[in-house]
């Protein structure tokens, strides 16, 4: 029997120790601002994250890292660290990507021995590099033996996870709405999984002005209960 599955399990896993809990990715400060403020809203939110922003940047750049990890093109690694690093305007979302690129690092480093891994660490290190979570993901992806299909579905999953969590906490909304969100955005994943498999670089990059300017915003909160 394959590990694979497992593997995956284990890297998309929105509970896993890295601090992803921490960041609401500017959905607080829309709330605060009373423009997610239910059910309805908090669907239109994930929905528009995962198909205006991540699909044309982390999800791309983890499909883009996979393929570097499995050509072992360790120079295309540190220039796609590189270029994510440049589309991240706002500072937090940027940090944020960094540090829970660096800690997912932490987690699969001792278990799994990966040359390109490895030498991304290194140039981590170094400074050479930042080390984004999106790269990190895709490298291990790689390196777990899990097929890219797989691996942006899992990873477009633990986005909305995180999402749909952080709207049930700050609206509030009941764990059943969640739960009936995260079900009805099933055939939106699946197609974004499909667009991803193959990005096309010349819309790398591309996002709704709006959520860059939320995450800005929210260094400026009053009152956070999130990071970013």
């Amino acid at each position: 029997m394959s590990t694979a599955l497992l593997s995956l399990l284990q890297l998309a896993d929105p509970t896993l120790p890295i601090g992803g809990y921490a960041h609401s990715a500017g959905l607080e400060t829309y709330v605060q601002q009373g423009i997610v403020n239910n059910t309805a809203t908090a669907k239109s939110f994930v929905t528009e994250m995962l198909t205006r922003n991540l699909q044309y940047t982390d999800a791309a750049f983890v499909s883009l890292a996979f393929d570097a990890a499995m050509e072992q093109d360790s120079l295309k690694i540190i220039a796609l660290d590189h270029e994510c690093s440049a589309v991240k305007l706002p500072m937090e979302i940027r940090q944020a990507s960094q540090k829970l690129g660096i800690r997912l690092s932490k987690i699969f480093q001792p278990v799994c021995t990966n040359t390109m891994a490895d030498e991304y660490r290194a140039a981590i290190e170094t400074k050479t590099a930042t080390g984004h979570y999106c790269i990190v993901y895709g490298l291990y992806a790689a390196a777990l033996g899990i097929n890219k299909k797989d691996a942006l579905s899992g990873f477009y999953y633990n986005a909305a996870v995180g999402f749909i969590t952080n709207s049930v906490k700050l609206i509030p909304l009941g764990q059943q709405d969640g739960q009936e969100i995260l079900f009805s955005l099933q055939p939106l994943i699946s197609q974004l999984v499909e667009n991803t498999l193959v990005p096309d670089k010349d819309l790398i990059g591309l996002c709704c002005t709006g959520f860059d300017i939320s995450c800005m915003q929210h260094e400026q909160l009053y009152s956070r209960l999130y990071m970013s």
